[in-house]
């Protein structure tokens, strides 16, 4: 078969990386791609948002499936532009790509359909928004309704700052349109965790649940990036925990869905709070996530590719899972300045003295023969071991190896699971 992947980071990378292993894949494109998926995937140079180029090029190369990795073209329909022209397509349509575009329509399903989240209100109104502050504990969480490359979520830890958000997204619209609205919600605690789920309407297929590093700095401190770091599996939530979430959160969501006219055909990805109170629905995303995938398809034994095409054609019923008993943990290697302004074509050496880990290319291009920085987060060190001990170990010693000026990592990815 052939194969376009469409996208150019860490997630898309380590998705191609995994079809590779699949024995019935022939070719495999990557739109636009990076320095590392060049290594393995022929990169073509059409944008993420260049539908039709990206179509008529799929209908020229005979291409089998597409597979879309970023959000932003799923919540524009890219999915349903495709599909249009007689191909098939992994991921949801625009009708369901609403899950990760609107925070307000997601909060209300859940409220709708009695799933487990945060206590929350919504406001289309920048006063009616600042009324309601007053009264209400802190910390308090502020979300801008749209896309907003993971910077939309404020967790304000005072009134004041609960202000500034308000007014940053409202009035300053610093997200533009997609601040229109926002969501104000209690603030939750404990363990946050990540399932990823294969689903084709009702039918789910979780995945290895991991645990992402939002922050910055070791310790948990700093401003939110998007993601230092994942690890998978998490033994430090008990199995029992991780069930009802998948009883009581996805799969409810995902036949909600459905009674809402909007079948759900993808990759449903649940953000979690394992809170006193059980487990509780942080957000969910249209896609894989970056980095949780890095993690999460190391540990998959299935044939991906098999997998994908059980969802798009409905019959993920018949697909059951397999999964390493091993662990993986990935470390985020990222430019200085990240998450605010960083330079860009850095030059990276040590690439080929890595020994153990894959390195996962999230920010990455090739400039006269010389792979160098493109982003803010820049590599995705992946190691697998036998246990998150080993595996932590052996993606540090390749994090060791690699190096790039004023590269930043945290040092404690996975720590909280040795605990």
């Amino acid at each position: 078969m052939n194969v376009l992947v469409v996208g150019s980071g860490g997630r898309e990378h380590a998705i191609i990386w995994a079809l590779k292993r699949s024995p019935l894949l022939s070719r495999v494109y990557c739109a636009p791609g990076n320095a590392g998926i060049a290594s393995i995937a022929e990169c073509v140079p059409f944008q993420v948002n260049q539908f039709e180029e990206l179509t008529q090029f799929a209908i020229d190369q005979a291409v089998d499936l597409v597979v879309i990795g970023p959000e932003d073209p799923l919540c524009a329909g890219i999915v349903d532009h495709i599909e249009a022209r007689g191909l098939k397509v992994f991921g949801p349509n625009g009708k369901a790509a609403i899950i990760e575009g609107s925070k307000v329509f997601t909060k209300q399903l859940l409220r709708d359909y009695s799933i487990p989240t945060a206590a929350y209100e919504s406001f289309d109104r920048y006063e009616d928004a600042l009324a309601y502050l007053q009264g209400h504990a802190t910390p308090i969480v502020i979300k801008a309704d749209g896309l907003a490359a993971g910077k939309g979520v404020i967790i304000a830890q005072t009134v004041a700052e609960a202000e500034e958000a308000l007014k940053q997204i409202m009035v300053d619209k610093v997200f533009g349109d997609n601040g229109q609205q926002v969501v104000i919600e209690e603030f939750l605690s404990g363990q946050e965790m990540s399932i990823l789920s294969f689903v084709d309407g009702e039918t789910v297929r979780p995945m290895m649940p991991s645990q992402d590093h939002k922050q910055i700095f070791d310790g948990d401190k700093g401003p939110n990036t998007g993601g230092m770091g994942t690890y998978s599996p998490v033994p430090h939530i008990p199995q029992a925990m991780i069930d009802e979430a998948i009883e009581t959160i996805i799969k409810p969501t995902a036949a909600a869905m459905v009674k809402e006219g909007r079948p759900f055909r993808g990759v449903l990805f649940a953000g979690l709070m394992m809170t006193a109170n059980g487990p509780k629905t942080i957000e969910f995303n249209a896609r894989f996530g970056d980095p949780e995938t890095q993690v999460v398809l190391s540990l998959l034994d299935s044939d991906l590719l098999e997998v994908f095409l059980a969802v798009v054609e409905g019959r993920l019923a018949e697909c059951e899972l397999r999964w390493s008993s091993d662990a993986a943990v990935c470390v985020v290697m990222a430019s200085p300045g990240y998450p605010g302004s960083y330079p860009k074509a850095l030059p990276i050496q040590g690439l080929d003295e890595v020994q153990q880990a894959v390195v996962f290319h999230a920010g990455s291009a090739l400039k006269d023969g010389q792979v160098v920085t493109n982003g803010g987060r820049v590599l995705g060190v992946t190691a697998r071991g036998a246990n998150i001990a080993e595996a932590r170990k052996l993606a540090y010693a390749d994090v060791e190896r690699i190096r790039f000026e004023g590269a930043q990592y945290r040092t404690d990815i996975a720590a909280k699971a040795l605990v």
